[in-house]
């Protein structure tokens, strides 16, 4: 009997080693080694034609920052467009007051970011630039991040992802700040790791450039709220891997109410599982098949689930192991969880010291416990088949 329930315990600690496993490697890659030089910053040559396109959903005047921006970077030949998806507000209006090209679009029945981007994909169609740029509509802009996101597709031939970071409100609970330190981890040192070891990256909303002929051949109109993962690895499947180029940055913020940012999480997180769930196993079937280690490497990072359910799911299955260890003598499923939950706290312990240590002090650490907690809430909608699927404007009033 004891034999029978370490051999069942055994399989999902295994299991949870592959992502404790890619996630230790990531963080080691992206801490303790050199990335390559950046070659891909220069443009080829002065007279390509760039589109940067902007999709909104009742933005309003929160919209203003971001046009300003990037207006500022555009040269003569650029366009800006202003895909107004589907708002109740003066989102078109407003949009147009800055000179921007806008076209709206109302379809309650496909509503979210994928429909208005293949919708602003279609429009752009009629005179295709040589390189799109997608950017959020709540995102603000490095210097030349236009010019340098555009040279650097260019000069790759493949989809390029800025360093897309966000920032918690001034004063904000430490709560806050855990979710900051994570969303660097995911968004920076994670493809960070990638590119050092020669690796392509996931794809992360904004800050994204690419050469027409990529991107113009993407089936972009889907109901998945994480459309940007999904786009990436569609255009890993197609040959074109995205590029990560942490040299250039965009920027944005965590809404300041705790209802919206945690409406905002769900809907990310619960994506982030369903796209694992649906793509994972076809990445996996066609990087073997491929022997394309480049696309394996995506379907591992892909594996990777949330950090605070990756720690939930490493640290529960210690906790079990040693229960198991006690009644059955056998130490082998108490080993394999060890090391798993010992290599995870090893990654966010050097994750912490590369990232970490200007917005969450040590003391920071007792109050995990209670942030894990209000995150228990996402897993279970999810996987009662509930998640959050619409794309609703996140409130930033107090911005």
């Amino acid at each position: 009997m004891s034999t029978v329930i370490s051999s069942f315990l055994l399989v999902p600690a295994l299991a949870l080693l592959i992502p404790v496993a890619v996630f230790l490697v990531e963080i080691v890659a992206a801490v303790m080694l050199t990335p390559p030089p950046e070659p891909l910053l220069q443009p080829t040559h002065s007279h390509r034609r760039v589109a940067v396109l902007v999709p909104a959903h009742n933005e309003g005047t929160g919209l203003i920052p971001t046009l300003t921006d990037i207006k500022a970077q555009m040269n003569e030949s650029d366009r800006l467009v202003v895909v107004a998806d589907n708002c109740t507000d003066k989102t078109a209006e407003i949009a147009a007051a800055t000179g921007a090209e806008v076209i709206v679009r109302n379809d309650p029945a496909r509503r979210g970011k994928a429909y208005a981007l293949a919708w602003g994909l279609r429009h752009l169609g009629i005179d295709p630039p040589d390189t799109v740029i997608i950017i959020d509509a709540d995102c603000r802009l490095a210097d030349a991040a236009i010019d340098r996101l555009a040279a650097a597709s260019e000069t790759a031939h493949r989809p390029i992802q800025a360093l897309y970071l966000m920032t918690a409100p001034v004063e904000s609970p430490i709560n806050y700040k855990i979710a900051q330190f994570a969303w660097r981890v995911k968004n920076w040192l994670r493809p960070l790791g990638l590119k050092t070891l020669g690796l392509p990256c996931q794809l992360m909303g904004t800050g994204m450039a690419f050469p027409w002929g990529v991107i113009s051949s993407a089936e972009l109109a889907s109901e998945s709220i994480v459309e940007d993962l999904k786009l990436g690895l569609d255009l890993a499947l197609a040959g074109t891997p995205p590029v990560f180029c942490p040299f250039l940055g965009v920027t944005s913020n965590f809404p300041p109410s705790f209802g919206s940012a945690q409406s905002q999480r769900a809907r990310w997180e619960q994506g982030h599982l369903a796209t694992i769930l649906t793509m994972a196993p076809r990445l996996f079937v066609s990087a073997i098949v491929r022997a394309d280690f480049a696309l394996l490497a995506l379907a591992l990072d892909l594996a990777v689930p949330p950090l605070t359910l990756l720690g939930m799911l490493a640290a529960g299955m210690a906790m079990v192991a040693g229960l198991a260890a006690v009644f059955t003598h056998d130490s082998a499923v108490l080993l394999v969880s060890a090391a798993n939950l010992i290599g995870l706290i090893g990654g966010v312990i050097l994750s912490w010291l590369k990232c970490g240590r200007d917005i969450l002090p040590p003391s920071a650490i007792l109050l995990i416990p209670a942030y894990v907690i209000k995150k228990i809430p996402i897993y279970r909608q999810f996987f009662s088949r509930k998640s959050e699927s619409k794309w609703i404007k996140t409130d930033r009033s107090n911005f």
